[in-house]
């Protein structure tokens, strides 16, 4: 004979959990349901005042007027100043330094997205007014490391001679003239109101904190992940150096060049700003 006392068992259970159940959903009923919480008031649209662009620090007017005049009178007229420069830049450089390393085209927009981009990470060659030096960069074992090889500096001596000969006046009277043009295209990158002069002072003093090691700085291969290897290893070299491998793209490129070269370009550089920013400092 089967035994009940199992079945009872679970019926009395049965029962207990259905009366819980029915006391829990009873207790929520007759609970009063909670007041709807008012939906507060939209806040006001915060609105900003537009940023004022800065004030100007180096007037573009500031070039000494009897200087600036009289190379002036030795350029050629510029017809279209937003193409291409090449009889202009023929005339203030000479046939050859232009043609051997120059980008003519669109030089304007060149200069000033150059300019723009070497105080960052990264300026892409493609953008270069100048053409990237051709050779293969070198380096040398040092010890049990790589340094940027001495005989690497070699491939910027013609560079660095063309750039020395360049008369900074006139090339300051020709900035003048066409600096309508090149603040066109620098608020066309997304700075209006910004005075390019400005930007092109703070980038020359940027360039020339670059450092200048005592030493051929030490470099290493960039690590590539992946199945396939660089196409063209010798270009992916990073400094070993993470305070140098942190500098920007304009201080990275003076470093690569070489001590000599990169004092030289250094004097240049502070010459055209002088010609550039003389009356801007003085007030």
């Amino acid at each position: 004979m089967t035994n009940p006392w199992p079945w009872l068992i679970a019926s009395v259970v049965a029962l207990a959990v259905g009366a819980g159940a029915y006391y829990q959903w009873d207790q929520q009923r007759r609970r009063p349901a909670p007041a709807a919480e008012a939906t507060p008031a939209p806040l006001p649209p915060v609105v900003q005042a537009p940023a004022e662009p800065p004030a100007v620090q180096h007037p573009i007017e500031a070039a000494p007027a009897a200087a600036r005049d009289e190379a002036l009178a030795s350029l050629p007229k510029t017809a279209d100043p937003d193409g291409d420069l090449k009889d202009a830049l023929v005339a203030l450089f000479g046939r050859s330094g232009v043609f051997s390393f120059l980008n003519t085209d669109r030089f304007v927009q060149r200069v000033v997205a150059t300019v723009d981009n070497m105080p960052r990470e990264k300026a892409s060659a493609r953008l270069w007014p100048v053409q990237p030096v051709a050779g293969r960069f070198g380096v040398e074992r040092r010890g049990d490391a790589s340094a940027i090889a001495a005989a690497n500096a070699a491939r910027y001596d013609a560079f660095v001679h063309f750039v020395e000969g360049i008369d900074m006046t006139r090339a300051a009277a020709f900035y003048v003239r066409l600096y309508p043009a090149f603040q066109r295209a620098y608020e066309s990158l997304g700075y209006p109101g910004r005075h390019f002069n400005d930007r092109v002072v703070a980038v020359i003093d940027h360039l020339l904190e670059t450092p200048e090691p005592a030493e051929p700085p030490r470099v290493v291969l960039t690590q590539v992940k992946g199945p396939h290897a660089p196409a063209r290893p010798w270009v992916m070299y990073e400094f070993e150096d993470a305070a140098l491998e942190a500098r920007s793209a304009g201080q990275k490129i003076l470093l690569r060049v070489g001590p000599d070269h990169a004092r030289r370009l250094k004097a240049r550089l502070a010459g055209f700003r002088r010609e550039v920013a003389r009356t801007g400092a003085a007030r």
